[in-house]
């Protein structure tokens, strides 16, 4: 369950770091009983509904609904990878992550070490080449900006990087697992020539491949690093890391095309830009968008390969959509791209347009109805047709409600069905927003024992259980012998070994319910969820027993069996003591 890293890992590390000052470090706490409060990191509000339990180990926001462990308060806090936000905590805790022998090893800090020589010498050759730094005054960049973003100078000639770094046989195959070097029929030879470049940073800092312009028209305008250890183009953005090194949180990010852009912008003051790497907008790349910020603003040309971009990014971004995010769109005029627009219009005039841009829900349903005759029956049948199975992918919320609701006025039609995601098994309707759970023996049982995962020492016996089909049965059954076996675990531990479990986003939300009661009586409380488990399930077996005129002798005894053991347990919640 933790990927290239051993579960037992995972297990010792939370148990060797603290949430609360890992938490305390970036959020300031106050103490609120046995737990801390302070106002939500993730979202705007103030009245402070943010809680992280030293107990669990676990935090969670009442207001937007973010939880998780210490890894996961990295990832979203710092935009972070799992294996990244690992090797962060590892690091505070003074431990070193082992790997799997049988999975592929991370890149070794060599790689990453001759990254930043190869950055260090772009941005010496800058300095070094009036050529270029005439293009980037041209191009109205500062000496500032350009330091910011570390903008440096591939100078011409085939072998400049391989003479200043690749003075040995490791050093040259560093150079070429990164991707900096191209291979010729003489040879290798430096991959960027003549080029300005944009180094592209992880969500650590660390550089793992590079943008490069080129001066001339030999060539691609632009020219990307290619697919290396480090860098995969679909699973990063540019200016991401700088965008966030100012504030964990932003209100806004902004989506353009081009490297120029994010470091013109920056420019006039528009610190939260970030671009795709030359590829169409990809999921894991809208996520890390809503993890830096709750509303994202994809800006595009308004010709016809912008509104197809668009369209990809809006495709990419739907199922990201859960509540508290929101995602707009601005069209640029022809011939005008971020860079032109801000020097041309100034930085308030593009302010305003990007307060005006699109909400997503009207680019979707604009798109629907250009491609449909809306005047007759045909046509919005064929509307609901098209926009359905996009409209699946939006989790359940009201967002997702008032699409569905917009849909059905288009078509003038009313849909049975929900479009959604639809809820999962005893899941209410949604209210207010959100959905309501009720709490049936069954969750109940669960929340205490991913809660207090020792309770599940007082589980003696599965035997009244046998041949049980209730829904959810089998991970009750599952977690009571997990837990059994390390009855010491928290409830961030326990989560996070079960982080690729089917169940782990129910019992994700069950942590963050609020049991009632004294400490002292939780483990009664868990025992009378429990029996009334069991007695769910003897209902269950008496409602499918036939008609007794229609029993043998046997049955009849089984049935009379279960018939006294329905009164014993009703008694037994009823607080009655056996005889």
């Amino acid at each position: 369950m933790g990927g290239l890293i051993p579960d037992s890992f995972i297990e010792e590390l939370l148990g060797r770091v603290d949430i609360v000052d890992i938490i305390e470090r970036r959020v300031p706490l106050r103490r609120a009983g046995r737990e801390f409060q302070a106002c939500c990191p993730f979202h705007d509000e103030k009245t402070p509904s943010f809680t992280v339990s030293p107990q669990k180990q676990f935090y969670h926001c009442f207001g937007c609904g973010a939880h998780g462990s210490a890894i996961g308060f990295l990832m979203n806090f710092e935009g972070l990878e799992f294996v990244d936000a690992v090797e962060d905590l590892a690091g505070h805790a003074g431990l070193e992550v082992p790997r799997e022998a049988a999975q592929k090893a991370r890149p070794s800090t060599d790689l990453y070490e001759i990254m930043s020589l190869a950055a260090d010498f772009y941005e010496e050759e800058l300095k070094n080449s009036p050529e270029a730094v005439a293009y980037l005054k041209k191009r109205g960049l500062s000496g500032e900006v350009a330091k910011k973003f570390s903008v440096g100078f591939a100078p011409q000639g085939w072998d400049n990087l391989i003479s200043r770094l690749g003075t040995d046989a490791n050093r040259l195959s560093r150079l070429k697992r990164a991707g900096m070097l191209s291979q010729g029929k003489s040879g290798e030879y430096d991959k960027f020539r003549h080029r300005i470049m944009f180094p592209i940073h992880d969500r650590r800092g660390r550089v793992i491949g590079f943008g490069g312009r080129a001066l001339d028209d030999d060539g691609p305008k632009y020219l990307n690093s290619p697919e290396t250890e480090l860098f995969h183009k679909g699973r990063e953005l540019y200016g991401l890391y700088l965008a966030r090194s100012s504030q964990a949180k932003l209100d806004r990010i902004l989506v353009v095309e081009g490297y120029m852009d994010v470091v013109a912008l920056a420019q006039y003051g528009f610190t939260n830009c970030v671009a795709t790497l030359g590829t169409a907008t990809t999921g894991d790349q809208a996520e890390l968008l809503f993890r830096a910020a709750d509303e994202v603003v994809y800006c595009f040309d308004g010709d016809r390969a912008g509104r197809k971009a668009a369209w990809r990014a809006l495709e990419a971004t739907l199922p990201r959509l859960r509540e508290g995010r929101q995602a707009r769109f601005l069209f640029l005029p022809e011939g005008e791209d971020p860079d032109s627009m801000v020097r041309t219009r100034g930085a308030e005039a593009f302010s305003e347009a990007l307060d005006h841009a699109q909400p997503l829900s009207e680019v979707f349903f604009d798109h629907f109805t250009g491609e449909v005759d809306m005047k007759s029956m045909d046509g919005r049948a064929r509307l609901v047709e098209l926009a359905r199975p996009l409209m699946d992918k939006i989790p359940g919320g009201v967002f997702h409600d008032m699409m569905r609701g917009r849909l059905e006025t288009l078509a003038q039609h009313r849909i049975s069905e929900p479009v959604g995601a639809r809820p999962g098994p005893g899941k209410r309707p949604h209210t207010a927003g959100k959905p309501v759970q009720q709490r049936t023996p069954m969750r109940m049982a669960l929340a205490h024992l991913v809660q207090n995962p020792s309770l599940a020492l007082n589980v003696n016996s599965l035997e009244a259980f046998e041949g049980c089909d209730l829904a959810g049965f089998d991970i009750y059954r599952e977690l009571v012998d997990f837990c059994g076996k390390s009855p010491n675990m928290t409830t961030a531990q326990l989560l996070e070994l079960w982080r690729d479990h089917p169940a782990q986003s129910h019992l994700n939300l069950l942590a963050t319910w609020s049991i009632p009661g004294e400490e002292s009586r939780l483990a009664q409380e868990f025992m009378d969820a429990v029996t009334g488990l069991e007695l769910q399930w003897t209902d269950t077996q008496i409602a499918r027993m036939p008609k007794i005129v229609d029993l043998g002798m046997e049955e009849r005894k089984k049935l009379l069996l279960l018939q006294q053991r329905r009164q014993q347990l009703i008694g037994a919640l009823q607080g009655e003591k056996p005889e």
